[in-house]
């Protein structure tokens, strides 16, 4: 399993979800994305996101003002 970070930091939406799904498609089914955001909206917009293509939110944290947001990608068609 790989996992990845993307700094989406000083991004405003939709900036964090379309670069999140850009980076997400390299990767295998299982592996997960850590996304680093301060866009007050990017927690709602990745659960959105995930819900919409079915990838699973693992977490949403909120330290400082910066969100980390781990999505775990899954199979295609899931």
């Amino acid at each position: 399993m790989a996992d990845a970070t993307l700094d989406a930091s000083g991004l405003q939406c939709p900036l964090p979800v379309l670069r999140a799904n850009r980076a997400l498609r390299p990767l295998d089914a299982g592996d997960q994305l850590t996304v680093i955001a301060t866009d007050p909206s990017a927690p709602e917009d990745f659960r959105q996101f995930c819900r919409q293509t079915g990838h699973v939110l693992v977490s949403s944290t909120r330290a400082a003002g910066v969100f980390t947001i781990v999505v775990r990608k899954t199979a295609p068609g899931v």
